[in-house]
Formats: C-alpha cells, sequence, structure tokens
C-alpha cells in the first residue's frame, strides 16, 4: 500500500492528525509520506519518525500562487504515483481539481471551508465543495456535525464519520500543582479559536471568583491584539507541542471556539482528567458527553458562569474530570482512530482494484 497525506498546516490539530495517521500506517508496513510545507513541526517530527517528505511550499489561504502550488503537486504525485492520496484540510483539497478522481483519493475537512469563510466567499467554499464531490473517492469526516454540515452543503461523496483521538497514555491524569482556582484555554491565537470571547467573559467570571487566573497557551495572527487586554489574572504562555502540563493546572478546560469539526483540546482534557466548558460548536456535544458543560455559541455571559461554577465547585470538576478520562479511554483513543481509517483506506484500495 502507497499513501501520500497531503497538508498545508503543518503546526497544531491537524498535522497531529497527520502524523497518527502517517506514523500508525507506517507501522503496518505501508509506503507512507507526506507532502507538506518544509519548515514547522510536522516536518521536524516526520523526520524523526522516518517519515519521507516531499516540500510541497502552498500558503494557508488561496491566493495568486494557488494555480502553481497544485501544478506543483500534481507532479509530485504524478512522480510518487501511489495507491491513494489522503487531502487533509481545505487546501489540499483543492487538490481535487487537479487529480479529478485519476487516483482513490480521501478528503479528510478538518472543518468546512465554507464554516469560517464569510459572505461571498463562504457561498463560493460551499459550491466548490459539492462540485468536488464527484472528485472525492472517500469524505472523512471527524464528527456527525461536520458530516451534517456537508450534506446541507450539498456534498454529496460516499463519506464515513471517524472522531478524532488522542494518546491516552502520554496524556493522563496529574495532580493539580497548585490551589488557585485556574482557567486553562489551548489553541492558536486566531478569530476562529474564540479567546477574544474568552477574554470577554473573564471579567464576569472574576466577579464571582476573584481569586481566579486564566492561562492562555498558544501563538498566532491575534496574539498582539489579544495580549493588549492583559490583567493580572491572564497569564500567556507561547506555542507549546507539550501540553501535558498546562492541562494539569486546569480546574477546568475552555474551548470558546466559533467553529471546529471536532477540536482535539477537548479530547486531550479528558485524558487528562480534566473538565471542559465550551461553546456548542460542531464536534463539542459528541465529544463532551457528561465531562463538562456545552453553552450556545457566542454567549459569553453562559461561558463566564459555567467556569465560573466549575472554579468555585473543585468537586464538581473533578467528579466532570474522572467521566472525561474514562470517556477519552473508550471513544477516543488515538489508536481506534488510526485502525478504523487504516481500515477504510484499505478497504477503498481493494475496491478501486476491483473496478
Amino acid at each position: 500500500m502507497k499513501i501520500v497525506h497531503v497538508t498545508q498546516p503543518v503546526e497544531a490539530g491537524v498535522a497531529v492528525v497527520v502524523l497518527d495517521l502517517a506514523k500508525a500506517q507506517q507501522r503496518r508496513g505501508w509506503d507512507v509520506s507526506i507532502a507538506c510545507p518544509a519548515t514547522g513541526w510536522l516536518p521536524d517530527e516526520a523526520a524523526r519518525a522516518g517519515i519521507p517528505l516531499h516540500p510541497w511550499q502552498a500558503t494557508r489561504s488561496p491566493g495568486p500562487r494557488t494555480a502553481l502550488e497544485l501544478r506543483e503537486l500534481r507532479r509530485t504525485l504524478k512522480n510518487l504515483r501511489p495507491d491513494v492520496v489522503h487531502l487533509h484540510s481545505s487546501k489540499a483539497g483543492l487538490a481535487r481539481l487537479v487529480l479529478r478522481g485519476r487516483i482513490p483519493t480521501l478528503f479528510q475537512p478538518h472543518l468546512w471551508s465554507f464554516r469560517v469563510a464569510t459572505g461571498l466567499l463562504s457561498r463560493a467554499c460551499r459550491f466548490w465543495e459539492a462540485r468536488a464531490s464527484r472528485w472525492t473517492t472517500l469524505l472523512l469526516c471527524v464528527s456527525d456535525d461536520e458530516l451534517q454540515a456537508g450534506r446541507a452543503a450539498q456534498v454529496t461523496a460516499r463519506a464515513e464519520v471517524v472522531c478524532n483521538g488522542v494518546d491516552t497514555q502520554r496524556l493522563s491524569p496529574e495532580p493539580k500543582p497548585h490551589d488557585t482556582p485556574t482557567a486553562v484555554c489551548v489553541g492558536r491565537l486566531a478569530f476562529q479559536k474564540g479567546q477574544d470571547l474568552l477574554l470577554e467573559a473573564w471579567p464576569q467570571v472574576l466577579a464571582k471568583v476573584p481569586d481566579a487566573e486564566l492561562l492562555i497557551v498558544g501563538d498566532g495572527p491575534m496574539a498582539a491584539q489579544l495580549r493588549a487586554t492583559e490583567s493580572p489574572s491572564t497569564r500567556w504562555h507561547g506555542h507549546s507541542d507539550s501540553v501535558a502540563g498546562f492541562y494539569a493546572e486546569a480546574d477546568v478546560v475552555v474551548l470558546p471556539s466559533r467553529a471546529e469539526g471536532m477540536a482535539l483540546v477537548p479530547l486531550e482534557a479528558m485524558a487528562c482528567g480534566r473538565s471542559v466548558v465550551a461553546f456548542d460548536v460542531e464536534g463539542v456535544e459528541q465529544s463532551l458527553g457528561d465531562a463538562g458543560e456545552v453553552v450556545p455559541a457566542g454567549d459569553t455571559k453562559a461561558l463566564a458562569q459555567a467556569i465560573a461554577l466549575r472554579l468555585a465547585d473543585p468537586e464538581l470538576a473533578a467528579a466532570e474530570g474522572k467521566r472525561g478520562r474514562l470517556r477519552a479511554e473508550t471513544l477516543f483513543d488515538r489508536e481506534r482512530m488510526t485502525g478504523r481509517i487504516a481500515t477504510l483506506t484499505a478497504r477503498l484500495v481493494t475496491e478501486e482494484g476491483r473496478r
């Protein structure tokens, strides 16, 4: 089995999933490689794992160079002649325009492009995804919500839902190192991730729990703007590839995102035995169950109330954390995710070979 994973993001959630899949498939004896930008966390980790890398110098958003990027990728794939191509996220998904189904193609949105675009661009993204269905051999969605959003946008490709997974052996419950009531938010500092909404809610948390602290872990395009709202109760830490220690500090982990497919942060937090509070965006209800609280999307007052409740009642937070740990082990373990996708990939190639 020869498979090429294609991704533009080389940091954070998408990159983690790509690496997990590539390493698991490599252990199965498959010929696995990754096409992605040449610098960043993913290419570094792929090199350590002995996974071949094919540099694809693509920018995050479509632009004047997109046609050149796609031609470069087409040449790479033509030379490699893989049995199957696995496209991750919207930029790599554009490769369907040049592949046109000539190679069995898996597409994994990791959050639909039209969910983060606005106005005419959002409508254009919906139109593209519906058209690209004809060149998608199998659509892989990370949550039921993500599949439902695709179907509502007239994406008709054959589809499977395979929820994200995390390493529940590496991520495990650790004792909290201090007694300060602490909320933790991990994620790229960007509009989609909603840290501005969390900062808007935070004074309402302090009104109920005056000694509370907020720890924000991450970096990104909104870093300077967000840090301008800094207060003595807010601690900032830049990007980190080792987040377990930050989760250990938490009474509650907050996901204030405006949109997701199925975020890794709640799954990581649950694996670490921590309660989670999140806005009601795609994948959150399916992730959390009874391991925290889901509040209406964008409702900062409800967000503040849910955070404050757990900071003021650590026994409630601890009980939710225990339920979350069990939930992560049984439903969201990384091996379950990688095994399911490997099975679907192998079946897809077998089916294509019979045609």
